[in-house]
């Protein structure tokens, strides 16, 4: 990455800019964009027009914000073929690059709180993606279940399998549900790595700098074939691959899934 590409790097001038253009653009931007999703959603084919409003506000939310976006994929992915997509979480600019990027058709999990914004809300849930509040259980199950039905309906699905954005650029631990979809549906799991989010903007600040980010797409990986048996180091070493892609390092696991680690290497 060189020294214009680096976020870190940006001038005072060009952060003062995007920051300036991007929480505008976030901010009105998102409303238009939200009103006529809601307007189009219903047309046929059902979703496609929702899923060009997605990709229209994501790249204008780069655009405004200065943020250049690089995409690798280490195989071709097919947009017509089902996958569960599996990211880092680093930043709100994550949403964006995905949306810029994704093949096909694809609809996230994303947090429950983010369907409780008027307009916006009501526009994600119409365009099918899953709100996830896993502090209820039973809200995370109907989750589990709405993601499994978005699959059998012919669009893959892409979640966040972290819970929540770093801290510091490292990768969290994972959580298993999205690792049960998969063993569940029978579909790989692909891994991605992004890498530069975090830089442009974290989690504890409403400033953007302006800069490139990496987006990397690993190998589609099989895991319904081991079922639910090992599948806690079967996860760790997707999150491993993930970290690669995304230039990451890894925030340590903690004790009880160092323990299921070892009572699955035991049974195994």
């Amino acid at each position: 990455m060189t020294r214009s590409d680096d976020p870190r790097r940006a001038p005072a001038w060009a952060i003062l800019a995007a920051t300036l253009a991007g929480n505008l653009y976030l901010l009105l931007g998102t409303l238009v964009c939200a009103l006529v999703a809601l307007l189009v959603v219903w047309l046929p084919p059902r979703g496609r027009w929702f899923s060009a409003v997605a990709r229209l506000w994501a790249r204008g939310v780069l655009r405004a914000s200065g943020v250049r976006v690089r995409a690798e994929r280490e195989v071709e992915l097919d947009p017509r073929v089902r996958r569960i997509f599996v990211a880092n979480h680093q930043s709100l600019f994550d949403i964006p690059v995905l949306l810029a990027t994704l093949p096909g058709e694809v609809r996230f999990l994303a947090k429950a709180s983010l369907f409780r914004y008027p307009v916006f809300g009501q526009a994600i849930r119409a365009g099918g993606f899953i709100p996830v509040d896993r502090s209820d259980g039973a809200a995370a199950r109907a989750s589990f279940v709405a993601g499994l039905e978005r699959l059998e309906g012919g669009v893959s699905v892409l979640l966040f399998p972290e819970a929540e954005r770093t801290l510091d650029g490292r990768i969290l631990p994972f959580q298993r549900g999205g690792f049960l979809m998969a063993v569940k549906s029978g579909l790989p799991v692909v891994p991605v790595g992004i890498d530069g989010t975090f830089r442009v903007q974290h989690r504890e600040s409403f400033t953007i700098r302006p800069g490139r980010v990496d987006i990397r797409y690993g190998r589609p990986v099989e895991l319904a074939s081991g079922g639910v048996r090992g599948l806690t180091a079967r996860i760790e070493t997707v999150r491993a691959r993930i970290a690669e892609l995304a230039r990451a390092e890894l925030a340590p696991a903690p004790a009880a899934q160092r323990s299921r680690r070892r009572e699955e290497r035991e049974d195994g």
